[in-house]
């Protein structure tokens, strides 16, 4: 079972800007993506460092709020971290052609995405599981 995080009147979220409750995310592909549409930012050239700053602030939030923070989410914050550092060091000058670090996570988020965008056609389509199953 999800839980919702319940906002305190005159608190600011890490993940929004405004007082709001909190979505649930189903993971932490989920909640990544949801701070790159937030902040409206380009998923082919993802800025790491905010978006970094941003996931790991929310997992605090979370963390102080007492709430169960699933390895997932830590992994994916790992993963946000490896990338930035690698972003940060200078490139060898015979690795002139290594690809960007951020690729993988490209990958992974828009094929998150699809997953997701065909899920809610599929809702759309069928409004009541429960009649499949009949």
């Amino acid at each position: 079972m999800r839980q919702i995080l319940q906002r305190k009147p005159g608190h600011i979220s890490c993940c929004m800007a405004v007082e709001v409750r909190l979505p649930a995310f189903e993971g932490p592909l989920d909640l990544l993506l949801h701070l790159i549409e937030k902040n409206q930012v380009d998923i082919y050239d993802i800025p790491i460092y905010e978006i970094t700053q941003q996931y790991l602030a929310c997992l605090d939030e979370w963390n102080k709020k007492n709430m169960e923070i699933a390895s997932e989410f830590i992994v994916m914050a790992a993963t946000l971290i490896n990338i930035k550092v690698r972003m940060l060091l200078p490139v060898p000058k015979e690795d002139e052609e290594e690809e960007d670090p951020r690729e993988e996570l490209v990958r992974r988020l828009l094929e998150y995405k699809r997953y997701k965008e065909a899920a809610a056609q599929f809702r759309e389509k069928i409004p009541d599981p429960s009649f499949l199953w009949m």
